[in-house]
């Protein structure tokens, strides 16, 4: 077993930051969401510095959703196009899912007004 955690930091220490090796297939994948999923965890009363393997193991369970996500959207929608209504049509079945989304899409929307807004006024000033 030592040699067995002897092995496991000499791949860490190979590793550049924001990287991880999947023990079974020796594959190196650069972690999207670490940072967040960290606070994330943190926030819903995880320890403040939790596990990297339970952060690893909840951003590959995140990632394979958005995959599966994208593929059934690109099945309902036009063929390989991935549109905001696919999404919406999916998540119709799930109420806290579809309120979060339109939450999202508005916000989005009232941020896109408010940077035009802010440019028009700066461009203004010139």
């Amino acid at each position: 077993m030592a040699a067995n955690d002897d092995f496991d930091e000499e791949i860490e220490q190979d590793n550049e930051p924001g990287t991880s090796v999947d023990q079974f297939t020796g594959d190196k994948r650069k972690r999207l969401f670490s940072k967040e999923l960290r606070c994330m965890m943190y926030g819903f009363g995880d320890d403040e510095n939790p596990y990297t393997e339970s952060v690893d193991l909840l951003e590959d369970m995140v990632i394979q959703y958005i995959i599966e996500t994208t593929y059934k959207a690109m099945e309902v929608g036009r063929q390989g196009r991935v549109q905001v209504e696919d999404v919406m049509y999916l998540m119709r079945k799930d109420g806290k899912k579809y309120a979060r989304v339109k939450d999202l899409l508005l916000m989005n929307e009232e941020l896109k007004k408010a940077r035009k807004a802010f440019d028009e006024v700066k461009y203004a000033a010139l």
